[in-house]
């Protein structure tokens, strides 16, 4: 999907994607835990923390620039998820503290009747908040839908089973961070609406791989973090107008009482919008990249919607290419499908790259997971990770730790040679 001069600009646009602040030439294989940081952003953040300081609500400049900053950055992240209004974006200090904030509106409304229902692949930031209800007495039960364990994908009829009439909120991720696996969320938001459960999204893993039109799930809420977005840390959250106006969140007195501002604990920071603006404007400028190819596509959006669908269909296309490459490898070197060491948790068939993310959770034969990472990393400047991602599913493979590696749209093919070529070395030192 993308030419190779524009995978230079896109390489070029991230200040970090080639090497480390040390000058180490390296392939970021984290952007799991946290993405690079797109230039841009971190110019539009500095510039709005130096230029405009002040609080809103001032009649001098700076204070009246900042609000617009605010507000500027509410309407590009509406516009990236197709919401109605820049009124339906909530800031926050994380997806966890937006989520716990929600849960806390959430169950005034409930009697301790009521039943939630999650999944066996969540972050524990879709967890902690809904055992938190159950333990106060608020929810009857929290129910969790399995996974078919040896492809890393929902049991939807078991999920189908858990919703009934005391059903009140559905809330699943739009991605597994340990698989990879996507989350069919158009089916699971029809089974919550037909027993007028809340559909909540958390699609914090997800953001940066694909499109993400929250009008289409039809979903009451939907949460992300910046920081998994190319952005700065702070997350934001999408909830229908009608809920937003209606729920009544945890706030100081003073405070307003409509939404968004109602929902949003403390000051804002408006570089945090200035940052999410910048990434929103990298991604219209890469629409201009690959626009060509669409022709027919996404005509149901106009303008800056239509562009933004463009390009994270544009990245989804490419990231299925790198996806591939990883799982099959090339001419000359194996992928993990053929390392006999190597055990891949997730979807691994070639005809369903479309139903996961470039995510790839492994363990290595006979060699401890901390010691694969170090030789990736001395060998192949391969920056990967161990260890546990909050994610609810490593408990249920009993994987306390293991070796991950996730990639974005700056990574390349060639990053990926050198990544399965180290792999490849490191199993044939253990036979």
């Amino acid at each position: 999907m993308f030419e190779k001069n524009s995978i230079d600009q896109i390489r070029a646009a991230f200040p970090r994607a080639v090497t480390d602040f040390n000058g180490r030439k390296r392939a970021f294989f984290d952007n799991g835990t946290a993405t690079l940081v797109l230039g841009r952003a971190a110019q539009a953040e500095a510039e709005a923390r130096i230029n405009w300081s002040a609080n809103v609500g001032g009649i001098f400049d700076e204070s009246k620039q900042a609000n617009e900053v605010i507000h500027a950055g509410r309407q590009a992240v509406a516009d990236f998820l197709n919401a109605t209004s820049p009124m339906t974006i909530v800031s926050g200090e994380s997806a966890t503290s937006l989520f716990f904030n929600l849960s806390y509106a959430l169950g005034k409304e409930l009697s301790g009747s009521e039943n939630i229902v999650t999944t066996d692949y969540e972050h524990y930031t879709n967890i902690s908040p809904w055992v938190e209800l159950e333990r106060r007495g608020k929810i009857q039960q929290l129910r969790y839908s399995r996974l078919n364990m040896e492809e890393g994908s929902l049991d939807l009829d078991h999920l189908q089973e858990l919703i009934d009439s005391n059903t009140k909120i559905v809330t699943v991720t739009s991605a597994s961070n340990m698989l990879g696996t996507k989350t069919p969320l158009e089916e699971i938001g029809k089974m919550a609406r037909e027993v007028g459960a809340y559909f909540l999204v958390d699609a914090v893993h997800h953001i940066a791989h694909g499109p993400t039109d929250v009008q289409a799930l039809d979903c009451d809420f939907l949460v992300f973090s910046g920081y998994k977005l190319f952005s700065s840390h702070g997350s934001f959250l999408y909830g229908k107008e009608k809920y937003l106006d209606t729920l009544k969140p945890y706030k100081v007195k003073p405070a307003s009482n409509s939404p968004p501002w109602k929902f949003e604990w403390g000051t804002r920071n408006q570089a945090t919008f200035a940052a999410i603006s910048g990434v929103i404007d990298h991604f219209l400028w890469l629409s201009n990249e690959v626009n060509f190819h669409y022709e027919e596509e996404f005509m149901e959006y106009r303008n800056q919607k239509r562009s933004l669908k463009i390009a994270m269909d544009a990245i989804e296309q490419y990231e299925m290419g790198l996806s591939k490459a990883i799982l099959t490898g090339f001419d000359d070197i194996e992928g993990l499908l053929d390392i006999p060491e190597v055990t891949i948790y997730g979807l691994t068939d070639l005809n369903r790259l479309n139903e996961r993310d470039p995510t790839f959770s492994f363990e290595v034969k006979n060699i401890p997971e901390e010691e694969v990472v170090n030789r990736l990393w001395r060998d192949g400047g391969i920056a990967a990770r161990s260890g546990h991602y909050y994610s609810y599913a490593q408990e249920i493979y009993n994987k306390p730790k293991i070796i991950r590696i996730s990639l974005v749209h700056y990574n390349t093919l060639e990053e990926i040679k050198i990544f399965l070529k180290t792999l490849n070395e490191i199993c044939k030192t253990k036979k």
